[in-house]
């Protein structure tokens, strides 16, 4: 059997596939990335957040390819959580970091945007093979040196490569292979019921493409709008509450949807899919986990591989995708002979462990039913250490922007002046659905608002750039094109 040899094997199309693939690849290294699905395929996790389409997809440079795709635009999130009995509205634009054309995402068909990323991995130089499985990893004693999988015809195949990435999701079959254990919160244990539905009710402009989340007393639903017509609709249940979603899952998702009276309402006049790839009824184990190491000498995991959280932040492509970026710097960076191994791949584990726990940590305190939407703001800057206000860091953290990057910012952001910005706001705020009045009533954000429509927007990249600091005492800082990382040389 030959055995080929590559730079780099990514296990998994995926967006943390695609993603670190295409990064390492646009360096001018050898990729080969191998998917055992053959797309499009149909994949959960349909709500993006700004850090990935203003940040990320556009260092890969699918972020044109994307606004013109015709996604249902997400300027916020609206929520019915909580002590107060009405929904409330957060938009990203609150953020002077999201201010302006970045402060939207998109809510997308996984099967139409996993293809343009993994598409464009192919246009940027990647190897793509898909219907080929990666079942293990070949190992010369402590180091990881290459894949085994099987292509599609069922033969076995090996190939060489000076790093394997896992990005094969939270069904790995490699991610034990780092060492250690995955480690299960106790206090994240659900499971999810999903499914699709035509015909249901939007909320109000300007924030018709906003996810809804909406708790009741067994859990709470998504409500995700895919297009002008389809919804993304799923209930989350404790894992003491699994009985609710056991044996016919129709009746079951029925039952549950006559528990939320909100959600009733919107899928009133709606008609469940049932045919085609929206068809099924689906369950997944929404447990949260982490891996005891990300990595080892040759090995990284990237995205679910790694780690997942609850889904009610939207934040598992986000995490996908920042991870695949983390991951790709220090590969770069190795590859180049910038940096050692070791020293590149823990600036990695640290920033993403940062991002997953600021995440965790949050949701601890946002499945506490008994406050209102302020304290929430409050726990965001707290577990942030952010030095905006509480709403900005609520909205900072769940645009997926906490970590002060300024890659995942905008990268052609043009500055914007005060004046111009307050009006945005102004007219955001001025929008006719009544669920958003409690929200804009809040003396926190009128003054998150008055303050955001004081900063004077500054290019956040090139000759403008802020000087970036490490995120951790003696670590590294991003070189200038986001693609490796650098030493830091205080001045």
């Amino acid at each position: 059997m030959s055995v080929e040899d590559f730079d780099v094997v990514v296990a998994g199309g995926g967006p943390g596939g695609s993603t670190v693939a295409t990064l390492v690849a646009m360096q001018g290294h050898r990729v080969l990335l191998l998917e055992k699905e053959v797309f499009p395929r149909y994949q959960i996790g349909e709500s993006l957040l700004p850090a990935t389409v203003h940040g990320v997809c556009r260092m890969l440079g699918v972020a044109d390819e994307l606004a013109g795709a015709g996604f249902p635009i997400k300027r916020g999130g609206t929520f019915r959580w909580g002590a107060r009995p009405e929904p409330w509205t957060f938009h990203f634009g609150i953020s002077a970091k999201m201010a302006g054309s970045t402060s939207h995402a998109y809510q997308v068909e996984r099967a139409r945007f996993d293809e343009i990323l993994l598409n464009n991995a192919k246009s940027k130089g990647v190897v793509v093979r898909e219907g080929c499985s990666v079942h293990d990893v070949v190992e010369d004693g402590e180091r990881v040196t290459g894949a085994k999988y099987t292509d599609p015809d069922g033969n076995e195949r090996e190939v060489s490569a000076r790093f394997v990435i896992d990005a094969s999701g939270n069904k790995s079959r490699l991610y034990s292979k780092v060492g250690g254990s995955r480690n299960y919160s106790e206090f994240f244990r659900s499971l999810a019921l999903f499914g699709y539905f035509e015909g249901g009710k939007r909320l109000p402009e300007p924030v018709s493409g906003n996810i809804l989340s909406v708790a009741f007393d067994n859990g709470w639903f998504w409500y995700i709008p895919l297009s002008d017509t389809l919804t993304s609709v799923g209930a989350v249940v404790r894992r003491e509450d699994a009985d609710k979603i056991q044996g016919d899952r129709e009746k079951a998702l029925n039952a549950l949807i006559a528990e939320c009276p909100l959600i009733s309402e919107y899928l009133s006049n709606a008609t469940r899919v049932t045919t085609g790839k929206y068809g099924e009824l689906r369950v997944r184990k929404d447990y949260s986990y982490q891996q005891e190491t990300y990595w080892r000498p040759g090995m990284v995991l990237v995205g679910d591989a790694a780690c997942f959280v609850d889904p009610v932040f939207s934040s598992g492509v986000h995490l996908a995708t920042y991870s695949a970026l983390l991951a790709a710097r220090s590969i770069n960076s190795v590859l180049a002979g910038d940096l050692d191994e070791k020293t590149a791949l823990n600036e990695f584990e640290a920033r993403y462990r940062r991002e997953y726990g600021v995440f965790y940590e949050f949701l601890v305190s946002f499945y506490q039913m008994n406050v209102n939407e302020e304290s929430y703001f409050w726990q965001a800057k707290k577990v942030t250490q952010n030095q905006s206000t509480d709403i900005e860091s609520f909205v900072e953290l769940i645009g997926g922007v906490s970590s002060g990057e300024t890659a995942l910012t905008a990268a052609d952001r043009i500055a914007a002046r005060s004046a111009e910005f307050a009006a945005a706001v102004d007219e955001m705020a001025g929008g006719d659905g009544d669920n958003m009045v409690p929200m804009f009533k809040s003396t926190v954000v009128k003054q998150a608002m008055q303050e955001a429509g004081q900063v004077q927007m500054k290019a956040l990249l090139g000759e403008d750039a802020e000087p970036e600091l490490p995120l951790f005492p003696g670590g590294l800082v991003t070189s200038p094109d986001g693609m490796k990382w650098l030493p830091h040389h205080p001045a």
